[in-house]
């Protein structure tokens, strides 16, 4: 899925489906709304229901919706069941998703008509959505404008998303994390991991909570990168002088990046995710984290710092425990805007990704529009079938795209392993 299309594909890269309007998903449904192809689309996989889930908000008002439809079979190509779950008239911006044993989970960052601002969390009624019947939401608001809740949520929450064939325990809260920035505009006084614990069980009523289990202080880091004359214009290209047209680090609210992949190893859980950062003067890098759970208590395993102007990254774990990660890559010399890789094993030291660094694909052209926009979204995800493959989707440029337009990106699906396994 990209912003307005989605298209299935064979591992080999044969075309199976589209690429179609991700409105037709919803051609006919009772919420009109979700025809429209819309934008801010995510997809996920269910390996416990064989499943897939696809999604994207609407844009019409003045009642908003996340629309979600979920395949009827394990066939992507076939037919799905169809939701829309209300978000009343906060629109439902840069939404996430994860799948947890019982329930699908969304987090958005919400806006009213007027000056509203907070972090939407839902959790959707997951047994349901998968059988086609009609199926329940509950829902949190954390009100930004709230000043003791706002350095807590920033720009949004991850919820959890289960990698591999080990479920949580059934009565293991869902965790949601966010992270926040001392030098950000929020008021945070200090660097940290946030971490909620989201618990729902679906009985007649359904009961639910969502609480901040604890902060884990980080190495400091800065999520407010130099960027002028907008808070967009902040990576530099080959070639461009303007700097209307730099590229859109998306660090500059304290946003974790999709996603927050969670793994059960039994003797404990953890938990990736990243971030962009500024990790030197004018220089663009990805913060990433391994959170462990032991006994219900949460700390933070290992992080470190990856790259010069690699950003928009997205980390997942393999079924070792060996940790990558996919970005994106430019610079204002050489290198154009492109996608690469790294990793590393689970026994190596900590905070390092050790592995060097693999090309997915070089880039060979430029963004040349001012609006400087890049990515919003990225995903590193493993393959069920052997849990060790990863797959990985990101834009870059070529100079043929370049020519066809001012925003002329590509989309790049690739897989890697990690040696060992």
């Amino acid at each position: 899925m990209i912003n307005l299309v989605f298209g299935v594909y064979d591992k080999s890269g044969n075309l199976l489906l589209g690429p179609v309007d991700t409105g037709t998903l919803w051609s006919d449904f009772a919420v009109p709304d979700c025809t429209d192809p819309s934008g801010d689309p995510v997809v996920l996989y269910d390996q416990f229901t064989d499943r897939w889930i696809l999604s994207q908000f609407t844009t019409r008002g003045p009642e908003y919706w996340n629309c979600v439809a979920v395949s009827t079979t394990s066939d992507p190509t076939g037919s799905y069941y169809r939701y829309a779950f209300s978000t009343g008239v906060n629109f439902p911006d840069y939404p996430k998703y994860g799948n947890w044993t019982d329930s699908f989970v969304i987090t958005t960052r919400e806006f009213g008509p007027t000056i509203e601002y907070g972090i939407g969390v839902y959790a959707l009624e997951k047994n349901k959505m998968v059988n086609g019947q009609p199926a329940r939401a509950v829902k949190f608001f954390l009100d930004g404008n709230d000043p003791e809740v706002l350095p807590l949520v920033g720009d949004g929450l991850l919820p959890g998303d289960v990698d591999g064939k080990q479920k949580p325990k059934s009565d293991t809260a869902i965790p949601l994390v966010g992270t926040q920035d001392d030098g950000g505009p929020y008021g945070a006084t200090f660097d940290a991991v946030n971490i909620w614990d989201l618990s729902v069980k679906w009985r007649s009523t359904p009961d639910a909570s969502l609480s901040l289990n604890t902060q884990l202080p980080t190495d400091s880091f800065d999520s407010i990168f130099p960027c002028a004359p907008t808070s967009r214009d902040c990576l530099p290209q080959p070639g461009i002088t303007n700097p209307a047209q730099f590229l859109d680090i998306l660090s500059y609210r304290q946003r974790p990046t999709f996603r927050l992949a969670y793994r059960n190893f039994k003797t404990y859980e953890s938990l990736v995710t990243n971030q962009s950062v500024e990790a030197g003067p004018g220089v663009a890098g990805v913060r990433w984290y391994e959170i462990r759970r032991v006994g219900g208590s949460y700390s933070l395993y290992q992080q470190g710092t990856y790259g010069v102007h690699r950003w928009m990254g997205s980390v997942a774990e393999d079924r070792k425990g060996d940790i990558a990660a996919g970005y994106s890559v430019v610079n204002g010399t050489s290198v154009y805007p492109g996608i690469r890789y790294t990793g590393r094993l689970a026994g190596d030291p900590l905070g390092q990704m050790t592995l060097g660094e693999g090309t997915i694909v070089d880039g060979s052209g430029v963004q040349t529009t001012t609006n400087s926009r890049w990515g919003d979204y990225t995903d590193l995800t493993v393959d069920p079938v052997d849990d060790c493959t990863f797959w990985y989707v990101n834009e870059y440029y070529t100079a043929a795209s370049q020519a066809t337009s001012a925003a002329g990106w590509l989309t790049r699906i690739a897989s890697f392993k990690l040696p060992g396994c």
